[in-house]
């Protein structure tokens, strides 16, 4: 897309390892903070992974939120072999996550994290590349889906780089991977302090626990929080208000304690627009903390 308006900048494009770098969001289209009485929403980048980096930032300012979890899928290229994604990640060099960086930076959006999966097969490079990306894209958080028993190979790097790891949940109860409070308990005693929590409140729900409890146990190790709404018994995703999980009772506690976790919103379901259904739950949630 080109802009025409002389206010409005271009990037010259660049093939990162076969993603292309399309022109920056103009920062005179940029949505205003969607910090609502102290709580921070966003948008996790899954919810817009049917398109790509440029058209997420786009879809991210149309769902009026300015914060945003990059996850890898929108940094990545899509369809190397297992040994051509090593070598794109330890080779590429940083300067190509600080243009990312920039991009957000010029539609005023803030990234909150990086998602970044850690797998029994990474080589001890690729383990440390994750926390550089991280930083190389200004965030002190890195959320991950990964194993219970890759823990000890993430505390020493995460006090190396001083960035805070939030480990993922899903719903599904597998043995060495996160669903339970216990799995999550396990994960953090006589780990670094910076090993923590990466809730997923609708995932938390569907497997039969409770995120609000969860956060006022142990808010000082979540470092930020996925909003979704799901039915408990491994139920369907739902708009927000219409499942089981305590979204709005979760947006109130954070506004209560004002706790510094960010929310985002992560959108699921296959069908209809993402663009649609996240700004709804980011009305919801506006609704709610006003």
């Amino acid at each position: 897309m080109t802009f025409r308006s002389p206010t409005r900048r271009l990037l010259r494009r660049r093939d990162l390892g076969g993603l292309l770098l399309a022109p920056l969001v103009p920062a005179a289209l940029a949505a205003p903070s969607s910090r609502v009485h102290g709580v921070i929403i966003g948008v996790q980048g899954w919810s817009f992974r049917d398109r790509g980096l440029d058209a997420a930032i786009r879809a991210t300012l149309d769902a009026g939120l300015s914060y945003f979890e990059l996850g890898f899928n929108h940094v990545e290229p899509a369809g190397l072999s297992r040994e051509a994604l090593r070598e794109w990640r330890v080779k590429t060099p940083l300067s190509e996550f600080h243009r990312i960086r920039q991009k957000f930076q010029n539609a005023g959006i803030v990234i909150t994290g990086y998602s970044y999966p850690f797998r029994k097969d990474y080589t001890e490079e690729e383990f440390a590349r994750g926390f550089e990306i991280t930083r190389a894209l200004g965030a002190d958080v890195l959320t991950t889906s990964t194993n219970l028993s890759l823990v000890p190979r993430l505390s020493p790097l995460a006090e190396k780089y001083k960035v805070k790891v939030g480990l993922h949940n899903h719903s599904r109860i597998v043995a060495d991977e996160f669903a339970t409070p216990d799995d999550f308990i396990r994960a953090m005693t006589g780990s670094s302090p910076l090993i923590g929590v990466n809730l997923d409140a609708g995932h938390f729900t569907a497997a039969g626990f409770d995120p609000l409890a969860f956060l006022t146990q142990h808010h000082r190790r979540i470092y930020s929080i996925h909003l979704k709404d799901r039915r408990k018994n491994q139920g369907p995703d739902c708009p927000f208000g219409e499942g089981d999980t305590p979204v709005k009772q979760i947006l109130l506690l954070l506004k209560a304690k004002q706790y510094p976790i960010p929310g985002a919103i992560e959108w699921e379901p296959k069908t209809g627009d993402p663009v649609v259904a996240v700004r709804r739950c980011a009305e919801y949630c506006r609704k709610v903390l006003s």
